[in-house]
């Protein structure tokens, strides 16, 4: 039976990755932003051209209403959820120092990247068990989507290193806390990818990579994501809840 997942911020750069990677393992894919529905219209089409069905929800995860529309579209559409995977994020609107880094830069990036994906796992974790509970057939899987900034400090972004810190232990929680159900949390922690995000500071980390700050030497792609997250979803991870997969070249690599 095919399964449905959904990727948010899956319209662009890592979330379309995702998305299409997920497509190409016959899933119907579930995809949301907070822009208008015409912006999503060709990575739909992308990925419907690989052969699933897939919607566009026009979502702001930070906020508890629009979170839940987003959820009954889905019931209707599709009446199942199999795989969250919670990829939306933003920078700090400005990039300051944390001498001088503002509360209101503050919140806005904990809403965006930590306390909406935290109560979107809720509510999909319920509805998940009450599938479970319908069907001993079903199968759900979670997967966050953080990033080398969890434990890599930037002073000059640290409400984003914060808010990412805070998925991985979200991480640990939700994997202890579904344990029981049969249902895996992964946290998958990408480091340099080439995204929209990562745009403006090209010409500062093509140097850095090319001076060996990463092992693989090269630039991640969100198909290196995309893979990682299409393996979790099919389970080739099994005892392993709560894992967390590092896609960063070998960056963190402690070495001499």
């Amino acid at each position: 039976m095919k399964k449905v997942a959904l990727v948010t911020g899956g319209g662009k750069g890592i979330g379309l990755g995702v998305a299409k990677a997920l497509a190409r393992e016959s899933m119907d894919v579930v995809i949301c932003g907070r822009s208008e529905p015409a912006s999503a219209e060709a990575a739909l089409r992308e990925i419907e051209g690989l052969g699933v069905h897939a919607l566009y929800c026009q979502c702001d995860i930070a906020d508890k209403a629009s979170r839940g529309k987003m959820l009954d579209e889905i019931k209707f559409h599709f009446r199942k959820l199999n795989l969250l995977v919670n990829n939306a994020g933003i920078a700090p609107p400005e990039r300051k120092d944390i001498l001088e880094a503002t509360e209101a830069s503050f919140e806005t990036v904990m809403r965006v990247n930590l306390q909406g994906p935290y109560f979107l796992t809720q509510a999909v974790a319920n509805w998940m068990l009450e599938q479970q509970r319908e069907s001993e057939e079903f199968a759900g899987t979670i997967v966050n989507v953080s990033s080398i900034s969890a434990t890599v400090a930037s002073v000059n972004r640290g409400e984003y290193c914060l808010s990412k810190a805070g998925v991985s232990m979200a991480t640990k929680l939700w994997a202890v806390r579904l344990a029981e159900h049969g249902i895996p949390v992964y946290e998958v922690r990408p480091g340099i990818i080439a995204t929209d995000m990562t745009a403006g500071v090209k010409e500062k980390y093509d140097k850095l990579i090319a001076n060996g700050l990463v092992p693989a030497k090269r630039w991640g792609e969100p198909e290196d994501i995309g893979k990682i997250v299409a393996a979790l979803a099919r389970g080739d991870l099994p005892y392993a809840t709560g894992t967390v997969v590092m896609a960063d070249g070998g960056l963190t690599i402690e070495r001499l």
